[in-house]
């Protein structure tokens, strides 16, 4: 072999060597964010709307945090636990993704709660999942909830239904799984305690079709319906109960007047007109940061509803905590991410709908938002604002042992005969 062939061999070597050693590096210019929500179901709307808020964070921060590019990648469930846990597992260990952001739903969450604690090297970020025990009992170290749980979002309603409106008897229609049951308990807490009565509730799976046997069982002697379905179970509970004639006014879970419901094409449901609720989000807020979000949203999806849904919001907010705490570390990963999460612990943050900062259980504490239904000039349902009701906090302002004393959410309790 000549001196130059053997120059031209080593040289190409160190190139080989020198590629080998810059591969690693550049793999760390990118982190992998997953998604994940309900693409498929009953809920689908919902995580569609949910990915347009993640996709909404990334456009406004250039796909770009802590100097690094950000790659997203989807995952899809069907609102099941068992769906949420294989895309979740197909993310982390087949995508390799450094942080997830979802799931959607309430059983979902406690699901992906649990499955984090198996793998302490990657970061959980939930979407919109608000089933209370994903963070109040049991939580997963690396798993944070930048928005309120279902019970937060009840907050106001209960005592404004029964001071405001006048209902004193009412019947509950919800799903069967874990967000319902949160969502009824944050209703319950004040309409019980003020003496209202919850004589009956009908709970039923998520997909259900035929309502038509609850729709005959409800009484005549009460004054309200609380519903808490959402997505194509409340359409279809609504349109099945307007169409059998039934004249009592409802009282609104989050996801039952939300805007996947109210934005719903078809038949417009007047009767919805003046339904109370209580939330996250307000369609007709003043508020500019609001406003800005908006428009944002209806330039960057004209195919999406006339606002934003609470799911659009809530992934959106989720996205955007990763996002600035990631710059606010400059990216690093290392240690379990252990920067990243003590920065996220901590992290106060302005949001479209007011400040944001998470308890000793990395749960958020926010703004909520008493409504009601209204109709504009040209037929759209939106929620109006009645109140906002500073600063929520998971408890309800209860004191925290006294909460927990309360025991989990469930079919029967709480209760108020």
């Amino acid at each position: 072999m000549t001196m130059l062939s053997r120059r031209s061999l080593f040289a190409a070597a160190a190139a080989v060597s020198l590629a080998v050693g810059i591969a690693p590096a550049q793999a760390q210019d990118t982190i992998k964010l997953g998604a994940l929500a309900t693409l498929e179901g009953a809920f689908a709307v919902l995580g569609q709307d949910g990915m347009r808020g993640v996709k909404l964070a990334l456009q406004q921060h250039d796909y770009m945090a802590g100097g690094k590019k950000i790659e997203l990648i989807e995952g899809s469930s069907d609102a099941s636990p068992d769906s949420a846990i294989r895309a979740a597992r197909k993310l982390v260990e087949q995508d390799n993704v450094d942080i997830l952001v979802g799931p959607l739903s309430g059983s979902e969450g406690l699901a992906v709660k649990d499955y984090a604690k198996e793998h302490p090297g990657t970061t959980f970020v939930n979407g919109t999942s608000a089933a209370q025990d994903t963070t109040l009992r049991d939580p997963a170290e690396n798993f944070f909830r930048f928005t309120t749980d279902g019970a937060q979002w009840q907050a106001g309603l209960g005592e404004y239904a029964y001071k405001e409106k006048g209902y004193e008897k009412v019947v509950v229609v919800a799903e069967d799984y874990s967000f319902p049951y949160t969502q009824v308990l944050g209703f319950m807490n004040d309409f019980c305690q003020l003496g209202g009565k919850v004589v009956d509730k009908f709970w039923v799976p998520i997909g259900n079709k035929d309502y038509s046997s609850i729709v005959y069982s409800i009484p005549e002697d009460i004054d309200a319906i609380y519903v808490a379905l959402g997505g194509a179970d409340a359409v279809n509970f609504l349109t099945q109960y307007e169409q059998a004639g039934g004249a009592k006014p409802m009282i609104g879970g989050s996801i039952t007047v939300d805007q996947t419901v109210l934005g719903t094409k078809g038949k417009r449901r007047d009767y919805l007109v003046g339904t109370p609720s209580a939330g996250p989000i307000a369609d007709n807020w003043q508020n500019e940061e609001w406003q800005s979000f908006v428009k944002a949203y209806q330039e960057a999806f004209p195919d999406g509803f006339p606002s934003p849904s609470l799911f659009a919001h809530g992934y959106y907010i989720s996205t955007k905590a990763v996002l600035e705490s990631l710059d606010a570390v400059n990216g690093d990963l290392s240690n379990n991410q252990a920067k990243l999460r003590e920065y996220m612990a901590s992290h106060e943050f302005d949001t479209p709908t007011g400040k944001v900062h998470l308890d000793q259980n990395r749960q958020a504490v926010a703004d909520i938002f008493l409504t009601e239904v209204a109709m504009k000039e040209d037929g759209t349902l939106y929620n109006e604002v009645v109140e906002v009701i500073p600063q929520v906090n998971q408890t309800l302002g209860m004191d925290r042992e006294a909460f927990l004393a309360m025991g989990p959410v469930s079919r029967d309790n709480p209760s108020c005969p």
